[in-house]
């Protein structure tokens, strides 16, 4: 998909004059760059002394190095699979083939090449997707927990290609500042755990293409940092690889001031994108796991070596582990909320390991669990290897009102942390109400995204999720892609694709391209509560529409396993659709309006009954694409068909102007007496 002169003048407007002056600098700056880049200036004695500490990989839990070590046969044999699309090729990948199209991207300038047509490139994800180097982690994982030279020499000739299909400034992999981040980080922990090989040392430090290469990204991320309005979690992920690699590998003359701005550029942003709560200031629940992991990794870096970090960073990571495990539901699944595109900071796990098991365990592991924490069940490899690295958090015995005391090293005010489960966080706008039988429900009445283009929001204003047990009962649908489907794009971040009510067939907030709102909804929580120890409740309201109000609703009563919705548009008579999306597992039987549902959980039958409006039209979609309607994307890539019930009419038609919603889920098989 190519952008048109509109998109442009629209992202233009929403920037601010420094960000304008900045990225009129950069655009001076690639043409500067567009002739023969220089090498790497010579270094002589280098050496690579960031290795785990003895010890370290006999803390690999059995079962989590089984699991890596199956995935990493599984990648000998050439065999992955990302966003959807298989490979097979991968015993000697081409780096700029997209094998979901079949086209190849040209060669040429990097700034010069058209990235973001499809058209002309490919899917640029599925390109820059391999070249990010986490499989190459896999590998070299599987050779320090097996010393098996079969996986250091593959890490060694993909390397070695890679470094000789891809110089300085040329293709598709120079375009984007989080590729060369990660790329860097994805480095540094291959030369680390490949500590051992007698090639390691000969295919980095000793290595002059691959110094030269690593100086590259370096100076290349520190000449084009993502600004202002685009300064989300590709920042985020540009400063950590450049503060990693100039730790790792500082053997330049320029890698004291890399390592210092680089530090000084997470330690801002990481505070930037985070509410003082510990969410995530996107709202999007996969980034909050990719900028956590990201830190985790570069703090990882400062304290191997040596170098001493602003206390904020590791106030900013304790606080998002803190805020990981409270929004969590039953199985350790966060929320579906906003985009998605199932990025990782650091992969050293093999299939089958939880995600956001292995980041609350690595939170324990270093900062410490509160007693209110869940359980981890899972194993990892990556917990074990970042906690060798990390100085643990240290923590004060001395009582601190409000919940329990940490402390930031001698000398450090001691940090509050939560005393009790967090339900909700103001700054968010999210609440998550709880019930027994492991009901779970994620009620929205945030900010619209973060920052003026609100890159990955969706215009999902006082939207609900609502599970059992971990099952998606009324589901997020997802985000499925980003790049060369607009109408697919559109639909899975529009009001109609979330649980919540839409007017007049518009948006609450308006897009003005794939990335960018021009009109951000706001929104504000009313209440947040209880009455009595039986019934939780939330309400809130947004002003997308412009003369209407939407308000909104939700009562859980816990005696009755009841979840009711009550929505109201305060304004002029106008049309009306309500959404709600089942999980894919879930069948249902509507008949008027009142939808049977159904679905299992580990073997066991669950059920519940969805009451639906009066006033409105009730009819079940699934699998549509003429518009899109009745999707659900599991990651990103895929989508499977799923139930949405949609009420359709007009904003007067409920009983006194309210549209009442009533969720009531069966009792639970009897297992000896015991409730939720």
């Amino acid at each position: 998909m190519s952008l048109s002169a509109g998109w442009y003048l629209r992202r233009l407007s929403r920037m601010g004059p420094r960000e304008i002056a900045g990225r009129t600098g950069d655009a001076v700056r690639r043409r500067r760059w567009r002739g023969e880049p220089p090498d790497a200036p010579r270094v002589s004695g280098a050496r690579f002394t960031a290795v785990l500490p003895a010890g370290t990989l006999a803390a690999v839990p059995p079962d989590a190095a089984k699991r890596l070590v199956a995935e990493a046969d599984r990648l000998m044999a050439g065999h992955v699979e990302y966003f959807g699309v298989v490979r097979d090729d991968l015993t000697g990948p081409d780096w700029w083939y997209d094998p979901k199209t079949g086209r190849r991207a040209p060669w040429g300038y990097a700034f010069g090449l058209p990235y973001r047509d499809e058209e002309a490139v490919g899917d640029i994800k599925q390109i820059w997707e391999l070249s990010r180097h986490q499989y190459l982690t896999v590998l070299a994982a599987a050779y320090a927990l097996t010393g098996d030279d079969r996986y250091a020499e593959r890490v060694a000739e993909h390397l070695r290609d890679w470094w000789a299909a891809n110089a300085p400034l040329r293709g598709v992999h120079w375009i984007s500042g989080i590729e060369l981040g990660i790329r860097l980080l994805s480095w540094v922990w291959v030369r680390r755990l490949l500590d051992g090989w007698p090639g390691a040392a000969g295919l980095f430090e000793d290595n002059p293409v691959a110094r030269n290469q690593i100086w590259h990204h370096q100076r290349w991320l520190a000449a084009f940092p993502s600004r202002g309005s685009s300064a989300n979690n590709h920042v985020v992920a540009e400063a950590a690889g450049q503060f990693a690699a100039a730790c790792a590998f500082g053997w330049f003359p320029a890698s004291a001031r890399w390592r210092a701005n680089a530090l000084r550029s997470l330690e801002r942003h990481l505070r930037s994108n985070t509410f003082r709560s510990g969410l995530n200031r996107e709202l999007a629940s996969e980034y909050h796991g990719l900028v956590l992991e990201l830190g985790l990794a570069a703090l990882a870096e400062a304290d191997a070596a040596g170098v001493p970090v602003p206390a904020t960073v590791r106030l900013v990571l304790l606080r998002m582990t803190d805020a990981l495990a409270a929004v969590v539901d039953d199985r350790l699944r966060p929320p579906r909320q906003g985009d998605s595109d199932d990025g990782h900071g650091l992969v050293v796990d093999g299939g089958g390991t939880d995600r956001w098991g292995s980041l609350l365990a690595t939170g324990e592991a270093v900062f410490g669990r509160l007693d209110w924490w869940p359980e981890v069940p899972g194993t990892d490899v990556r917990t074990p290897l970042l906690a060798a690295l990390i100085r643990p958090y240290g923590r004060d015995t001395s009582p601190v009102p409000g919940g329990s005391p940490a402390r930031e090293g001698r000398g450090a005010p001691a940090v509050a942390r939560p005393a009790a489960r967090p339900a909700h966080f103001a700054d968010a706008g999210l609440t998550v109400l709880r019930g027994p039988a492991g009901i779970w429900c994620r009620c929205d009445g945030g900010p619209h995204g973060f920052l003026s283009i609100a890159a990955h929001a969706h215009a999902d204003a006082l939207s609900l999720e609502v599970r059992q047990e971990g099952v998606d009962v009324l589901a997020d649908p997802g985000t499925y892609c980003y790049h060369g489907q607009p109408e697919w794009r559109r639909y899975f971040r529009s009001t109609l694709g979330h649980n919540t009510l839409e007017l007049d067939g518009q948006d609450q907030s308006v897009s003005g391209g794939p990335f960018l709102w021009t009109r951000h909804a706001r929104s504000r929580v009313l209440a947040v509560g209880t009455a009595g120890p039986d019934v939780a409740r939330w309400s809130a309201e947004h002003d997308g529409y412009e003369g209407s109000v939407h308000r909104r609703s939700v009562e859980l009563t816990s005696s009755t396993r009841e979840l009711r919705v009550v929505d109201e548009v305060r304004g002029p008579r106008r049309p009306v659709r309500l959404a709600f999306h089942l999980g894919p597992s879930v069948t249902a039987d509507l008949v008027g309006e009142r939808a049977a549902l159904g679905w299992s959980v580990d073997g066991e039958d669950r059920s519940a009954v969805l009451a639906l409006p009066a006033g409105l039209s009730w009819r079940a979609h699934r699998g549509e694409s003429g518009p899109p309607l009745g999707w659900y994307s599991p990651g990103f890539g895929r989508k499977v068909p799923a139930t949405t019930l949609i009420g359709t009419g007009f904003t007067d038609d409920g009983p006194g102007g309210r549209f009442t919603t009533v969720l009531g889920f069966a009792d639970r098989p009897d297992r000896g007496g015991a409730c939720g």
